[in-house]
């Protein structure tokens, strides 16, 4: 690799052009790069939605639910399938493995469900969802004192054509429908039924092509019919078989209305409609949030009277998140160089290191533009950790070239030989040392699942950082080098092989006679260091986990669940309460509220939404504490009587939860309840639980309607047909579709005077060939109980138990609630398992840590490659285990809890503790090569390589205090933790390796080398 340094010298004008052209696209690459909080991730899941209006939960699991989940089960790559069957609704959700190719996957399912849709009960849609971060809100506004038409008019085509915007969607807003009510005297007097609408309605408004016409040279395409616009021109159809002749219009009424509300939906106590905006995927987040603020003053003037609110934003959170870590880095970059001063003593040699921070920064950012990568928390992460490691390299360098360069000619010819000579001395060592350090990387490509998502750009922003560093130290830093560092005498600050008591440095003075005693010693000082590293074993009791720790975003979400049944005006009144004792809580900025549902289809699919609950989406204010506020809040509420169970989350890592979740499994709903209950009584009063739900509700009542099938045969009617009477009389039937003002609206068939109670419709009339008879003559009209939801996981009963942990030790709450379930009574075939979070972490840790031992094989196999022997290297593997000493008395010490991130810093470590021992070693391999002793070799070569090795790791340890201290107090929930590890494990591992690893060498070369000496001395021919 020196040969690089070679060339460079040679071409030294080239290498500064080069230079300038990559910081000038780098700086290009910067100001272009999208900027979003987490990279864009496709989450492997799909969902079948289908809804079944006016069927209860058994109804719909058995006629919906079972047949989807069994039809997708041979789909390849899936691994779980659930099912969620509530009254009128179906959600079977499918996971599968990560990296599987979404999209053919999702016309696989829909085809799947396409081939059993005859055996699904007629007039059902199913529709296929899929789910990524793309998919979610960049900004959400509440929009108070407008119609929905007016918005969808006037506000959503304006906001969908500015540029980046996906789609914006308005939710809160109740569609409308065509209702054609049946007036039955006028049926009965014309001598029809309503299937005479059906057909009036089937048999109109239909478009069929007729061929072709050629006329005077010209080919026309003929069709026939005409498309219903109106719903005038609906109630002007003729009714065949009506005798008078009439019209639709003159035997029903057709009207067009409302849709049922099902929903309401409120911001800060107002009546609202929320305007939701996607983004492209290839948009910038906070460009794409930037128009869409910018865009509402314009809008406002367009509505008179509306007034807007954003409930919701990505891009301040991002922004500041991003200002933080570039802070930080910042600070970093200036206090490595000062480390790098305070060592050289010298401004020239420092500013020549010093650049190479800023050009490796941008040389990576032109990498993060090749590999189609935004700036989100973990590409700037990986940025700001890089900064104390991508000066190593330049330090090595620069540092050796300083120390040739003493005493040499300062004429252009020896300043080229030098400053080459000085290179090709450490090129081996910090090249093999870089690709220690890059190679650690390689394992996170193997792991599975969101955690190997997430830092696969973590991991190629470091590496390539890593590299530009590597580069620039062996082409750049040799030509500025020659350029600005000037030709000295030997001084007191640079040493030589042969070191005398007055050429060496203060450290060195201080640090032989401790090498001299240890080397003495060598036993003594391993069985010391042992005895330290099972102090660190000692700690682990102490350690708190997390998996991902909280975002620090200023958003809550509170789920209020209701009694199942519970009317709308009931949650209404309720959740009215719910809101006033949120917005007199003090930090609270704003409070949306979705009662009934969610108000989002995607999330309602796949996190969950039910027709008893409220959702709450709460934004704080951004200088409050938000775990202070997050209990304030779960207090408040909770205190209020009669309004429902709440349940309090913050945002999780990545908008992920951070609840424990406990899945119970039955073989029947009886078990299923008796088990969930146990489940729930068991963890919710822990001390290590802060709260407890369960997503199964309680039982609701239904009016179940038993056919007497000898009774209803008797009459004329099978149990289907029967059924089928009583729901035409009972509920609106979709009869067909039309589009009027471009919207596409269904027109439904109502019943015109439905049963109000269940006496009515006990005594609803049947028609019979004898006449009319009374429904309850052909069938028991009862009212039972039956459960509100059927939730199956595999094709099993299920239940969730959601674990909210009081504290930030998950590790804590874990062990407490499967101490729980452990002695809890489950009924016979029922079963419980950890989930959620827990399960998320169990699986993380389990992947990184076996990254971590591939990642130590790794670097081995490349320390063979570099040392050419198998046992020197594993000297060098010594530094690892140490190196954990510092990472966990830091993190136990601090109180912040282990989880992915600090995983990634201790594979991160694994590659630099190493770049030490590398650097040591490698110089004393070349002294003993040049005939000196090992003892002489390990004390010229410690003493030698003792400041840059301390400059490399104090430089290291002092960029990233920022970060690990959290100093600007955001955007750290991934950096803090990674930085604390690398910052503690470096401390400790660079101590031990300056004072274990010469011992550990002496011990292994030592008598490797009195047994040369043996030798040669009996081969040695005797004097005569």
């Amino acid at each position: 690799m020196h040969l690089l340094a070679v060339a460079s010298l040679k071409n030294r004008a080239l290498i500064a052009l080069v230079t300038v052209v990559a910081a000038v696209f780098g700086g290009l690459a910067l100001t272009s790069l999208k900027q979003e909080l987490i990279p864009s991730i496709q989450f492997p899941q799909l969902a079948v939605v289908t809804s079944y209006e006016g069927a209860s939960p058994e109804i719909v699991n058995q006629s919906v639910s079972i047949p989807i989940e069994q039809a997708i089960q041979g789909i390849a790559g899936l691994e779980s399938t659930s099912a969620t069957s509530s009254s009128g609704r179906s959600v079977v959700a499918a996971s599968f493995e990560y990296g599987i190719d979404l999209a053919s996957t999702e016309n696989k399912i829909a085809q799947a469900v396409g081939r059993i849709r005859s055996a699904l009960p007629a007039g059902l849609d199913p529709q296929v969802l899929s789910g990524s971060i793309a998919d979610f809100p960049v900004i959400q506004v509440a929009v108070a004192g407008a119609s929905a038409d007016d918005l969808r008019r006037l506000v959503l085509p304006e906001l969908e054509d500015l540029e980046g915007v996906r789609s914006a969607a308005l939710t809160g807003a109740s569609g409308q429908r065509v209702t054609i009510t049946p007036d039955v005297a006028a049926l009965a007097a014309r001598g029809v039924g309503p299937d005479a609408i059906r057909q009036a309605l089937s048999s109109s408004g239909v478009l069929v092509p007729a061929g072709p016409l050629t006329e005077e040279g010209t080919t026309l395409s003929v069709q026939a019919g005409t498309r219903l616009s109106s719903v005038d021109e609906i109630a002007a159809l003729p009714v065949l078989g009506a005798r008078p002749a009439a019209t639709l219009g003159e035997i029903a009424t057709v009207a067009l209305v409302d849709d049922p509300v099902t929903t309401i939906s409120r911001v800060n106590g107002e009546s609202a409609l929320t305007v939701a905006v996607t983004k492209l995927p290839d948009a910038n987040t906070v460009e794409v949030s930037s128009a869409v603020r910018d865009a509402l003053p314009g809008l406002e003037a367009a509505l008179s009277g509306a007034t807007y609110t954003v409930v919701f934003d990505q891009a301040p959170y991002i922004e500041r998140s991003i200002e933080s870590l570039a802070t930080e880095g910042l600070l970093g970059l200036v206090f490595a160089v000062l480390v790098i001063l305070v060592f050289l003593l010298s401004v020239r040699a420092t500013i020549v290191t010093a650049i190479s921070i800023p050009v490796s920064v941008l040389m990576t950012v032109v990498g993060l533009q090749f590999a189609d990568y935004s700036l989100n928390l973990l590409t700037l992460g990986g940025l700001t950790i890089a900064i104390g490691r991508i000066v190593d390299d330049s330090i090595v360098v620069i540092e050796n070239i300083k120390r040739h360069l003493a005493g040499t000619d300062p004429t252009g010819a020896a300043r080229v030989a030098a400053i080459a000579g000085a290179v090709r001395e450490v090129a081996g060592a910090i090249t093999a040392s870089t690709l220690t350090t890059v190679t650690v990387f390689l394992p996170i490509s193997f792991v599975e699942g969101s955690t190997g998502e997430l830092f696969r750009p973590f991991a190629l922003t470091v590496t390539i950082a890593l590299l530009a560093s590597l580069l620039v130290s062996l082409t750049i830093v040799p030509v500025l080098a020659y350029w600005f560092l000037r030709a000295r005498r030997v001084s007191r600050h640079a040493g030589v092989p042969d070191e005398t008591p007055d050429t060496l440095t203060r450290l060195q003075r201080a640090y032989l006679p401790v090498l001299r005693f240890t080397l003495a010693r060598p036993l003594a000082t391993i069985l010391a260091a042992v005895l330290i590293l099972g102090g660190t074993v000692a700690l682990l009791p102490l350690l708190k986990t997390n998996f991902l720790g909280s975002s620090g975003q200023n958003t809550l979400t509170v789920t209020q669940a209701f009694e199942p049944g519970t009317s709308l005006d009931v949650q209404d009144e309720a959740a009215g309460r719910a809101e006033d004792e949120l917005q007199s809580i003090r930090g609270i900025r704003t409070v949306q509220v979705s009662i009934g549902t969610s108000g989002n289809a995607l999330r309602d699919a796949f996190f969950g939404g039910g027709s008893t609950q409220a959702l709450y989406s709460i934004t704080t204010e951004e200088d409050a504490d938000q775990d202070d506020l997050q209990r304030t809040v779960r207090e408040r509420l909770e205190a209020l009587e009669g309004a429902g169970t709440f349940s309090v989350q913050a945002s999780g890592g990545f908008a992920g939860s951070s609840n424990i979740e406990v899945d119970v499994t039955a073989g029947s709903q009886e078990e299923l309840d008796a088990a969930a209950t146990e489940v729930l009584e068991a963890v919710r009063d822990l001390p290590a639980v802060a709260e407890a739900s369960s997503n199964l509700e309680a039982g609701r009542p239904y009016v179940q309607i038993t056919v007497d099938r000898a009774a209803a045969a008797a009459a004329g009617y099978t149990e289907l047909a029967l059924a089928g009477y009583v729901s035409q009389q009972t509920l609106p039937s979709t009869v067909g579709r039309v589009t009027i003002d471009d919207q596409l609206l269904t027109i439904y068939l109502s019943p015109t005077d439905p049963p109000a109670t269940r006496e009515a419709l006990a005594a609803l009339p049947v028609p019979t060939a004898a006449g009319p008879v009374l429904l309850s003559s052909l069938a028991a009209v009862e009212e039972v109980q039956g459960p509100a939801t059927v939730t199956t996981t595999d094709n099993l009963r299920s239940a969730t138990i959601a674990v909210t942990p009081a504290s930030d030790d998950l590790s804590a709450a874990n062990t407490a609630v499967q101490a729980a379930l452990d002695g809890a009574d489950l009924p016979a075939g029922a079963g419980a398992e950890l989930g959620g979070v827990s399960a998320d972490q169990r699986e993380a840790f389990s992947q990184l840590g076996i990254a971590v031992l591939v990642a130590i094989l790794i670097v081995y196999v490349v320390m063979v490659a570099t040392f050419r022997s198998l046992i020197q290297p594993l000297l060098l593997l010594v530094s690892i285990p140490f190196a954990a000493t510092g990472a966990l008395l830091l993190q136990v010490v601090t109180g912040i809890p282990l989880g992915v991130s600090s995983f990634i810093g201790l594979l991160m470590l694994v590659g630099i503790v190493v770049t030490n021992a590398i650097v040591l070693i490698d110089l004393v391999n070349q002294y003993r090569d040049k005939g000196l002793s090992v003892n002489d070799a390990i004390l010229s070569g410690a003493s030698r390589r003792l400041r840059p090795i301390l400059m490399t790791a104090l430089a290291t340890v002092f960029a990233l205090l920022p970060m690990a201290t959290g100093l600007t107090g955001t955007g750290g929930f991934i950096s803090q933790p990674l930085a604390l590890v690398v910052v503690g494990g470096l401390a400790s591992s660079t101590l031990l390796t300056l004072v274990v690893l010469p011992c550990l060498y002496a011990l292994l070369e030592g008598p490797r080398e009195r047994r040369r000496l043996r030798r040669e001395e009996v081969r040695r021919p005797v004097p005569a």
